[in-house]
């Protein structure tokens, strides 16, 4: 049996000094890499004292993009592209995940994954196929992949996805389908839109995301 890789990226610690008693890990988009998803802490992190954010880079390095990485090839459009892509990198981030929890003492519900893009497409294959629910998912600029999969989606942990209306990689159009496949489903699901907002992330989207966290964390 081939051995998963392992994951590894930048963290940032708890401002308290003192151990984690919440765990944030943040996946980055197609192209990107740890270091610049943990950019999002600081906007956060006083109002989580106690938690201890991780970003790791994709295990792929992402052709054309220096210092890139990939949580798989984008090689074609076709949707049967990106299921079979995020199916083979869930067991890397699951694995991950177990071993970030089983480290510092923690459980799912003290646990919140949040995604940009491709990372958010990762965070929802993997948060809402584990066996235990995690604390909360926020995906910035992302969508629901693997619809073919909804029954095993068993896990049902609160979500919030923000999108920028001109958004042309990702068009919004994802955030309502994708919202709307899973409140059908029973899942608890906020959205925000950004006026005018590419595929990116605004101070609008970066406050509620916090107000989110806070509210499934503490």
């Amino acid at each position: 049996m081939t051995a998963l890789p392992a994951l590894d990226g930048p963290l940032v610690p708890p401002a308290s000094g003192a151990a984690p008693k919440s765990l944030v890990i943040l996946l980055h988009g197609y192209g990107s890499n740890g270091e610049d998803l943990i950019g999002l802490v600081p906007h956060w992190r006083h109002a989580f004292p106690d938690t201890l954010f991780i970003s790791p880079n994709a295990p792929q390095i992402c052709p054309g993009a220096p210092g890139g990485y990939q949580w798989w090839p984008i090689t074609s459009m076709d949707p049967q592209a990106r299921i079979a892509g995020a199916r083979a990198t869930a067991p890397i981030i699951d694995a991950f995940i177990d071993a970030q929890l089983a480290r510092y003492g923690l459980s799912e519900d003290r646990l919140a994954l949040v995604g940009f893009s491709q990372g958010t497409m990762m965070a929802l294959q993997v948060g809402l196929r584990r066996q235990r629910p995690v604390a909360g998912i926020l995906g910035y600029s992302g969508m629901l992949v693997d619809e073919t999969g909804l029954s095993e989606m068993t896990s049902k942990p609160p979500i919030l996805l923000v999108h920028g209306d001109a958004d042309p990689t990702v068009p919004v159009a994802a955030l309502h389908h994708s919202g709307a496949t899973l409140q059908a489903l029973g899942y608890q699901v906020g959205g925000h839109v950004s006026p005018g907002l590419g595929h990116s992330i605004d101070l609008d989207g970066l406050q509620m995301g916090g107000n989110f966290l806070h509210k499934v964390l503490n």
